[in-house]
Formats: structure tokens, C-alpha cells, sequence
């Protein structure tokens, strides 16, 4: 596991997107970068964080930040719940998960007793230099979208 912190440098990336094409941090030098990590596409937690950022996205991209949700599920997996649930937001596919390693939240996890490994619930705020202002790991979907928008004054 990578044990990031703020003042890090964030791990640079290029991944397929939803709709086709491609994301990459660096494209998004000087502006702010919401970079949140979740467990699977269509889930209930998982839609839950993608509706509250995608009803957040106008303000967020007012300020100067833009929003981009990663998961191992592929480019096909992200159009379909994009366009079920009306998602304003970029959803990147790492399906090899090289980028979940890179930032750390590829771990072990365990759901009634039994081990596997999946994405931690992550939300990384890089600033405009490219740098992590603010890390927010195990994150609970209530109220999240909002305390990462609150953050953006800081940076």
C-alpha cells in the first residue's frame, strides 16, 4: 500500500474515460482535482457518491476544480451508469487497477467474515500544482460531496 500525504505529489495517470477518449491528471494542471475512489459501479453506496458529486459538479467546476470517479469497472460499465442515473461527473476506468495501487486503495477488506480485496472508499483534493491538499480515506457517502467542496476554499 502507498501511504500518500498531503503535500505529495499526486501519482500522475492516464485512463480511459466514459464516452470514450481519455483522462489524465496532468491535462488538469492549475485547476483543482477531485479525485474520488469507489468499489463498483451501480451499487447502492457507489450511486449515492456519484449522484451527490454529479449535483455538485456546477459549483465545484465554478470553482475551478474538476471531478473524476475511478473504479475498476470498464468504459461500457461507467456509459451505462452515467446515463442511468444522468452522471455530470468523469468517470475513469482502471481496470488493470494500477492507479488504485498507486494511490493506496487497493486493500484487503472483509464483508461477513470473508477476505478479498476491493477499492477503499477514497477521496484524494490535488491543487492546482498537482500536489495532494487533502486525503479522505473509509469516507461515508452522506454529506461527503459537500465537506470536499468546503475544502476547495482551502487550497
Amino acid at each position: 500500500m502507498t501511504d500518500l500525504a498531503a503535500g505529495d505529489l499526486a501519482p500522475d495517470f492516464t485512463l480511459p474515460r466514459d464516452g470514450g477518449g481519455s483522462v489524465s491528471l496532468h491535462d488538469f494542471k492549475g485547476k483543482a482535482v477531485v479525485l474520488y475512489f469507489y468499489p463498483k459501479d451501480d451499487t447502492p453506496g457507489c450511486t449515492k457518491e456519484a449522484i451527490a458529486f454529479s449535483e455538485e459538479a456546477e459549483a465545484f467546476a465554478k470553482a475551478g476544480a474538476v471531478i473524476i470517479g475511478v473504479s475498476k469497472d470498464s468504459v461500457a460499465k461507467h456509459d451505462r451508469f452515467r446515463d442511468k442515473h444522468g452522471l455530470k461527473v468523469i468517470l475513469a476506468a482502471d481496470e488493470d487497477g494500477r492507479v488504485c495501487e498507486a494511490y493506496g486503495v487497493w486493500v484487503e477488506k472483509s464483508l461477513y467474515g470473508r477476505k478479498y480485496m476491493g477499492i477503499e472508499r477514497a477521496t484524494f483534493l490535488i491543487d492546482k500544482t498537482g500536489r495532494l491538499a487533502k486525503i479522505w480515506r473509509q469516507v461515508k457517502v452522506p454529506g461527503h460531496a459537500e465537506a470536499v467542496y468546503e475544502s476547495l476554499d482551502t487550497i
